[in-house]
């Protein structure tokens, strides 16, 4: 609860990575993959294919500028990991996003959290980037906890 920026921010996104996954747990493919509730085109299996794309595009290709292509068709802005959703790609996409989080943690490893990148025309540190990653988390796993209510009952996950 107290000390260094760094442990504290990896340690939080580290607990909030692996909530997403606990909340996924225990369910087959088609429960990913359904949309229970019908106002939302959100599904967990879209969430976890989201912040893999996420991983993804801050850590490796801005951060690192690794010349890497896009996850889930992300140039063309169009959700498509919220919206071309297969259960038959539930391993896989749990698979992906394990291995993202590896590749991310690997790179931020040996940086300075004052480095910066750039972000849109802006100077990014990487302080401020495991903030950004919290708050994806966080908001993302708020949605998979309301999902996985619906699915199957199941709460504090």
């Amino acid at each position: 609860m107290t000390g260094p920026d760094r442990p504290l921010l990896e340690e939080m996104l580290a607990h909030l990575r692996a909530t997403l996954l606990n909340i996924c747990a225990g369910l087959t493919a088609e429960q990913l993959a359904s949309r229970p509730i019908p106002s939302t085109n959100l599904t967990l299996l879209g969430l976890v294919r989201h912040m893999a794309k996420v991983e993804r595009v801050w850590f490796r290709k801005r951060l690192a500028q690794q010349d890497i292509e896009h996850l889930h068709n992300f140039e063309a802005r169009d959700d498509t990991d919220f919206n071309v959703i297969d259960p038959a790609d539930a391993e896989r996409a749990v698979a992906e996003l394990l291995e993202e989080q590896r590749q991310a943690d690997a790179v931020a490893r040996d940086l300075d959290f004052e480095v910066t990148f750039d972000s849109h025309g802006e100077d990014m540190s990487l302080r401020m980037l495991y903030i950004h990653m919290i708050q994806e988390y966080a908001r993302h796993n708020g949605h998979a906890d309301l999902l996985r209510e619906a699915i199957d009952g199941v709460t504090n996950r």
